[in-house]
């Protein structure tokens, strides 16, 4: 009876560890290599759902993806997550006119001093990836709530590197059209 058993909760926690983290629209091969990224393509009326306003907030999370991840305990930007800044630029160039904040995140290990400070160093970094790419500089803000706001409190490595972001957030409900 308890083989059962202990069989019974090895197949439940095998299921766990299969289990792909939400948040997170990573596409990468067998040899952990970043999928190969194509061009994106340009925003227009017909690649928004109906249900979505363009040049909304909703429409930016939804197509164009308001998050990039990062590794334990780094604040280095990863290809995909440079892939999803250059997509977030061109959405902010041509929807232009509402300022934004971007919010670093960790996942709950270490001190609250310590992940303040790495949250604010992967605010930075998203920050400073914009501006390169033409965003205006005094059109962005950063903060950082450290391991305060968790998307998923478990305390597992897929909660942790769901924790683990940056989150750029469209202040205002309308958002400019630029020609």
């Amino acid at each position: 009876m308890r083989f059962k058993h202990l069989a019974l909760v090895l197949a439940g926690l095998a299921l766990v560890a299969c289990e792909t983290p939400g948040g997170d629209s990573s596409s990468t091969s067998g040899d952990g290599r970043a999928a190969p990224s194509t061009p994106p393509p340009p925003i227009t009326s017909q690649s928004v759902p109906s249900d979505v306003r363009p040049g909304s907030s909703e429409d930016f999370a939804v197509n164009v993806g308001d998050r990039v991840f990062f590794g334990f305990d780094r604040f280095e930007l990863s290809a995909e997550a440079r892939d999803t800044l250059e997509k977030q630029a061109a959405w902010l160039k041509r929807y232009s006119g509402a300022p934004i904040t971007i919010a670093g995140h960790t996942d709950e290990r270490g001190t609250r001093e310590y992940n303040l400070a790495l949250g604010e160093k992967r605010a930075a970094a998203v920050k400073n990836y914009l501006v390169a790419l033409g965003i205006e500089p005094d059109r962005v803000r950063t903060i950082s709530y450290g391991k305060e706001r968790p998307v998923d409190p478990r305390s597992s490595e897929a909660a942790w590197s769901k924790n683990r972001r940056g989150v750029t957030m469209i202040a205002g409900a309308k958002v400019g059209l630029s020609n």
